[in-house]
C-alpha cells in the first residue's frame, strides 16, 4: 500500500509505504528528481539493509533514519514501513527548534542510525501509523496540517528515543550536543569547500581544540574524522554510481590534485579510486 499527498501551493510530498514488494531508493539514478527524507520502520524479522551498497543487519522493530542523498534496498520490503518526505512538506533544518534532529537522525556523522523500539514504544508507533492512515484517507481541508502535524509527532518520538539509546540527559544534549549538531549540519552543506576543522569552528565561535573537546567528551570521532568520512562516503558514491572520472570526482570534492585525492581515498579506504570502482563492479556483477 502506498498512501502520498502533495500540497499544491508548496510541492511539499508525504508518503507513506507498508508492504510495498518493490519499496527502494536509487538517488543517483531514478529518484534524483524526488529529495525525499525517508523513516523506516522494520516490523519484520532481521533482513539486511543496504545502504550506498554497504550491508547493515536491520533488527526487527528497528527505526532507520536515511537520508535524500542516500541510496538503500531491503532483503524483504514488504516488511517496512516507510515514511517519505520533502523539505517543502516539512524542513527539518527551519523547524530544528521543533524536533532537535538536526545533526543527529539527520545530517548526522557518517555512522548509520538505528533505533530500537521497546514494547511500549512499538505500541505507540502503531497507534501513530493507525492515525496516519486515517488522516490519509480523509481528504478535507485540514488533512495536510494534520499530517504534517504526525510527522512532526513522529520525528520527536524517534529523536527522543535515539537520544535515550545514547544516555544522553536533556541538559547535555542541548548544551553541548547542539554544538556538535550544528557542526555536522555545517559539514554536509559545506565538506565540497572546506576540509578543516578551522573553518567551521571558526563558524561556530569555537577554537578547534574546543570542538575536539567535544566531540571527546561524546566518545566521538574526532572533527577532522567526521569532515574526512563525509568526503569518502561521497567519494565511493560518485564512483559506484555514476560514470564520473576520478579525475573529476577531485574537483567535485574541493581537491585540487588528482594525485592528492587518490593518495586521500587510498589511505582510508585502501583502494585507489579507480581499484575500488572495479572492485565494486565485480562484486555487482558477481565475478
Amino acid at each position: 500500500m502506498k498512501l502520498s499527498v502533495t500540497e499544491q501551493s508548496t510541492g511539499g510530498d508525504l508518503l507513506l509505504l507498508i508492504n510495498e514488494k518493490h519499496f527502494d531508493r536509487m538517488f543517483y539514478t531514478r529518484d534524483r528528481q524526488h529529495k525525499y527524507l525517508t523513516i523506516a520502520w522494520n516490523r519484520g524479522e532481521k533482513q539486511t539493509v543496504t545502504i550506498d551498497e554497504v550491508d547493515y543487519d536491520f533488527l526487527p522493530n528497528t527505526i532507520l533514519p536515511l537520508m535524500v542523498n542516500q541510496s538503500f534496498r531491503f532483503e524483504r520490503p514488504e516488511d517496512i514501513v516507510a515514511w517519505q518526505f520533502n523539505r517543502d512538506f516539512y524542513c527539518i533544518v527551519d523547524h530544528d527548534e521543533e524536533v532537535s534532529c538536526v545533526g543527529f537522525l539527520f545530517y548526522g556523522s557518517s555512522e548509520q542510525v538505528f533505533v530500537s523500539l521497546d514494547e511500549t514504544m512499538k505500541f505507540k508507533l502503531q497507534r501513530l501509523l493507525d492515525i496516519f492512515i486515517e488522516e490519509f484517507e480523509t481528504t478535507d481541508n485540514i488533512q495536510i496540517d494534520m499530517l504534517r502535524m504526525l510527522l512532526k509527532r513522529l520525528i520527536i518520538l524517534v529523536t527522543r528515543l535515539a537520544k535515550a539509546h545514547r544516555g544522553q540527559s536533556e541538559a547535555i544534549a542541548d548544551e553541548k550536543f547542539g554544538t556538535i549538531r550544528k557542526f555536522n549540519l555545517m559539514v554536509e552543506n559545506n565538506y565540497r569547500e572546506h576540509h578543516t576543522v578551522a573553518y567551521y569552528a571558526q563558524q561556530l565561535n569555537k577554537s578547534p581544540k574546543t570542538l575536539s573537546n567535544l566531540f571527546a567528551l561524546y566518545n566521538h570521532k574526532t572533527p577532522l574524522q567526521v569532515i574526512q568520512e563525509r568526503l569518502i562516503i561521497e567519494a565511493k558514491r560518485l564512483l559506484y554510481y555514476t560514470d564520473k572520472s576520478a579525475k573529476e570526482i577531485t574537483y567535485e570534492l574541493g581537491f585540487d590534485d588528482a594525485a592528492y585525492f587518490s593518495n586521500f581515498f587510498k589511505k582510508h579506504t585502501s583502494f585507489s579510486p579507480t581499484d575500488f570502482r572495479n572492485n565494486k563492479l565485480l562484486v555487482a556483477e558477481g565475478k
